[in-house]
């Protein structure tokens, strides 16, 4: 009796040990599932259509990390990266417990500016940012503006002539947006030329001119705001013209040797005026 006692007190002894051990390694394996990853991706959240993977990949690189360790020193330093980058505005990085997330206002590239070698975008707000290729969005080239230095990344570029073309664009835009959703009208400009800005050149020329991708001349004239002063057409019956021009024919290409907004009695020209 007394040793199957002690074979009893001794079996007791190992159950619990044994017991203590399973609950040891089962404690230790549900903390290791519940707990923060060591390293996570980078995740964009709510990036609009038009951001490709190059803009992607250059947003990464700015960032400084594509898989980071997860704290939150590394969304500060995240978030102080992008902010010089200008692409992604009021800019918010959230750790999460496996990966780190980026949200904000991204700025959509509306003109394009070359000098030289160099060339970059702007938006409708006239901040710079840097080129990367994007094949489906209507962007439009600004001639006629001697670029001597350009403000970095994320700057605006304050120039009254650029500032010009910008608004005359970012109107545009809208008027896509509202009356031609489905077929956008900027995507048959190719540029915007405002070398004769305020008649710098030439004061009985017009001041600003926009070419289709066929070359064909939009005589858009004064500067936005200033129609009144130079007895033009009202911006507004500019728009007009323009879009009324395009819905009825289908195109801007192909038909006018030119159209005219500036005139207020003007028509718009027809197709066989080009022949």
């Amino acid at each position: 009796m007394p040793n199957f006692m002690g074979i009893l007190k001794v079996l007791v002894v190992v159950l619990v040990i044994a017991a203590a051990g399973a609950a040891l390694y089962f404690g230790q394996k549900y903390i290791a599932s519940n707990a923060p990853a060591e390293t996570g991706p980078l995740i964009l959240e709510d990036a609009p259509e038009w951001v490709n993977t190059e803009l992607k990949t250059t947003i990464f690189a700015a960032a400084g990390y594509k898989y980071i360790k997860l704290d939150e020193n590394a969304a500060q330093l995240i978030a102080e990266n992008l902010a010089s980058v200008g692409w992604i505005d009021e800019i918010q990085v959230q750790t999460t417990h496996d990966s780190i997330r980026i949200k904000g206002r991204w700025r959509k590239p509306l003109a394009l500016i070359k000098s030289g070698f160099n060339k970059f975008y702007v938006d409708a707000e006239s901040v710079v940012l840097d080129f990367v290729s994007l094949p489906n969005l209507p962007i439009i080239q600004v001639g006629g503006i001697s670029v001597t230095s350009t403000p970095p990344a994320g700057q605006v570029f304050e120039r009254e002539d650029l500032a010009s073309a910008v608004t005359i664009l970012a109107a545009l835009a809208k008027m896509d947006e509202s009356v031609t959703p489905d077929k956008p009208l900027m995507y048959e400009i190719d540029s915007i030329d405002v070398s004769n800005f305020k008649g710098r050149h030439n004061s009985s020329q017009p001041h600003i001119i926009l070419y289709a991708t066929d070359n064909t001349e939009i005589i858009w004239g004064a500067e936005f705001g200033t129609w009144q002063q130079h007895l033009e057409a009202t911006d507004e019956g500019k728009l007009a013209k323009l879009y009324s021009y395009y819905k009825e024919y289908g195109s801007l290409l192909g038909g006018a040797k030119y159209i005219n907004l500036r005139d207020p009695q003007d028509n718009i020209p027809l197709p066989i005026d080009k022949y």
